[in-house]
C-alpha cells in the first residue's frame, strides 16, 4: 500500500482585537514546540508599535515570532504579499520539526493563505479608506446594497455583513470597471494545501468585558505616547494616508495632528472604531468553517487549557487515522 500522508493541522489563533490572541499563541507554542507567525496587517510594518499590540521581545518567552516588522510603513503590503511569505515560513518551521501557529485578527490574510484568489486588477489605493469610512458611517448593509447594483452575482454570494469580502469586490469593480464575478469566472478560487488543513481557534470573551478592555487599552496607548509616535512617523516622511496608518488608533491620531479633531474626540472615536471592528471580526469568524470557539480571553488559564485539549484531541485523531491507513 502507498504511504498515506496525514498532514498536521495548521492552527490559527484568532478572534477580536484585545482578546488575548498573543497570550494564547505563546502558551500553545510553548506546549507544542511551536513558532508564531504574525497574522496582523499592521504588525508587519516597522516603526509602528504603540497601537499594534506587538509582543515585546522580553515577553515572547523565547518563542520565535515571524513576519513582524518586515515592511516599511510607506509600502502597500498586501494580503497576497503576506500569503507568499507565510507559505515559505510554514515550510521552514515544519522542516525543523516544529509547529507553526498563525496568530492575529486579519481575516483576509488567512483567506489569501487558504485560497488561490482569482487574478484581479491593480487596486486603487484610495478606495479602501473611502469604503471603510462608508462602512463606519452607514454599516455593512449599505456596502452590500452598493454591491448588489454593480455585481449582483457576488452580492448574492456574500452575506450582508461579510464586509471584508464586500469591500474587496467593490474595490475590484471600481478599479477595473468589471465585476469581481467576471474575474472569478476566468480564474476561479481554489483551496490551497494550507487551506485544506487550516483550523481556527476563535477567542470569544464576554462582549461587555472586552469593550471595557478596549477602552482602557486606548487610554493606555495615548498615555504611552501614541501621538508622539504618529507625529514622528509623519515627520520622517510617512504620508498621512499611508496604509500603515489604517489601524484605528493611528487613523484617528493622524486626524488630530491634521487639525480635523480634538485629541478627546480622536480618542473617543478610536474606542468606537475598535469596538465596531471587534464586532465585525466576530462576524467574519462565524462565516468560516473548522472553527473552535473558546469562551474566554487568551490569557485565562481555562482558555489555555481548553485550547490545549483541542489540540491534543486533534493530535490523537491524526495518530489513529495514520495507524488505520498503514
Amino acid at each position: 500500500m502507498a504511504q498515506f500522508v496525514n498532514p498536521q493541522p495548521l492552527i490559527a489563533v484568532v478572534g477580536p482585537t484585545a482578546s488575548g490572541k498573543s497570550d494564547l499563541g505563546i502558551a500553545l507554542a510553548e506546549r507544542f514546540s511551536g513558532e508564531i507567525i504574525n497574522c496582523d496587517s499592521v504588525q508587519v510594518y516597522r516603526g509602528i508599535y504603540i497601537a499594534t499590540a506587538k509582543v515585546p521581545k522580553a515577553e515572547q518567552r523565547g518563542i520565535p515570532h515571524h513576519l513582524i516588522d518586515i515592511a516599511e510603513p510607506t509600502v502597500n503590503f498586501t494580503a497576497m504579499d503576506w500569503a507568499a511569505r507565510v507559505r515559505v515560513c510554514i515550510a521552514e518551521i515544519e522542516a525543523r520539526g516544529r509547529r507553526a501557529f498563525l496568530v492575529g485578527g486579519t481575516g483576509f490574510y488567512l483567506r489569501a493563505l487558504a485560497s488561490t484568489l482569482c487574478e484581479a486588477p491593480e487596486i486603487d489605493g484610495n478606495l479602501r479608506p473611502r469604503l471603510q469610512a462608508l462602512l463606519e458611517r452607514r454599516g455593512p448593509e449599505h456596502l452590500h446594497r452598493m454591491l448588489q447594483r454593480v455585481d449582483p452575482a457576488m452580492a448574492e454570494k456574500y452575506a450582508p455583513r461579510d464586509w471584508p469580502r464586500i469591500i474587496r469586490a467593490l474595490e475590484v469593480y471600481f478599479s477595473s470597471g468589471r465585476p469581481l464575478s467576471n474575474w472569478q469566472r476566468e480564474t476561479p478560487d481554489a483551496t490551497t494545501p494550507e487551506g485544506e488543513r487550516l483550523h481556527y481557534l476563535v477567542l470569544n470573551p464576554p462582549r461587555d468585558v472586552l469593550y471595557e478592555r478596549i477602552n482602557q487599552r486606548a487610554d493606555l496607548m495615548v498615555a504611552r505616547g501614541l501621538v508622539d509616535e504618529v507625529r514622528e512617523l509623519i515627520a520622517s516622511g510617512v504620508p498621512p494616508d499611508a496604509k500603515a496608518f489604517g489601524a484605528h488608533g493611528y487613523r484617528r491620531m493622524v486626524e488630530y495632528l491634521l487639525g480635523k479633531r480634538t485629541l478627546e474626540e480622536a480618542v473617543e472615536q478610536m474606542k468606537i472604531d475598535t469596538r465596531r471592528y471587534a464586532k465585525r471580526q466576530w462576524t467574519w469568524w462565524r462565516a468560516q468553517t473548522r472553527t473552535y470557539w473558546l469562551d474566554g480571553f487568551g490569557y485565562e488559564t481555562k482558555t489555555i487549557e481548553a485550547a490545549t485539549r483541542l489540540l491534543l484531541d486533534m493530535q490523537e485523531r491524526r495518530r489513529e487515522i495514520t495507524e488505520q491507513t498503514k
